[in-house]
């Protein structure tokens, strides 16, 4: 009987919470407000990521940071004169919608553009929360080894777009990248692969355009509820 209440419990918060989503999602599409859900492990460079990507923005960036504790990224990014807010979870490993919709109260959306949220670092509950993405970022690295798509299969199946950082540690490392590949392609086909550098920059320019490029169907798109998700990105 306990078994059954806890999952009942489950879906129940799962479903509140897709609702919530919806609504955020719906909500920023309004405001033509690109919404992207960044995630990654501890340390693969999400927020490095992100000061890469602005670098080649024509769009306006807003930021939610997601941690369990501390805002050093959030004191970081403002100082670099981005619209960024905090979020702690003290304990959860992970965002959800409703942080988000609360969160997007305060924040001044004087302009179309793109919010980013980066979410804690995780590879496992945050792939289980949609929090009114329109896409799922998700940044991986040649450090954490080519075998993460196999250990993290859901991350990787639901990415709408998935970064690969730290290529310049390549020639240091044992990354096989056809296994990496070969892993990403049998749960996820479409998602295109981006190789970057947070150290020196390189492929940030092509993450950015991608990205944009979305943000202004969005407009056109406004007031259809369809999801433009699995059909304009297969260009690599």
């Amino acid at each position: 009987m306990h078994d059954i209440r806890k999952i009942d419990l489950q879906e129940g918060i799962l479903d509140e919470n897709d609702h919530i989503a919806e609504h955020v999602r719906e909500h920023m599409t309004d405001h033509g407000i690109l919404v992207v859900n960044e995630m990654g492990a501890p340390g693969v460079g999400k927020t490095t990521t992100l000061k890469n990507i602005f670098r080649h923005m024509t769009l306006k960036p807003y930021v939610i940071e997601g941690d369990i504790e501390s805002d050093l990224d959030t004191v970081d990014l403002k100082n670099l004169g981005v619209e960024a807010h905090q979020i702690n979870t003290y304990g959860a490993c992970h965002l959800d919608a409703p942080m988000i919709e609360h969160a997007t109260h305060h924040i001044p959306f004087d302009e179309p553009g793109i919010m980013f949220i980066e979410n804690i670092g995780n590879l496992v509950c945050p792939a289980e929360f949609t929090i009114g993405e329109h896409v799922l970022m998700l940044v991986s690295t040649v450090t954490e080894g080519s075998d993460k798509p196999y250990k993290y299969p859901l991350a990787f199946e639901k990415a709408d777009l998935i970064i690969l950082n730290k290529v310049d540690l390549i020639p240091y490392l044992d990354f096989d990248e056809d296994f990496y590949m070969k892993g990403i392609r049998a749960l996820n086909k479409d998602a295109p692969v981006f190789k970057v550098s947070g150290r020196t920059g390189e492929g940030f320019e092509e993450v950015a355009a991608w990205l944009e490029e979305r943000a202004n169907k969005l407009e056109v798109h406004e007031h259809h509820h369809e999801h433009h998700d699995h059909h304009h990105h297969d260009k690599n």
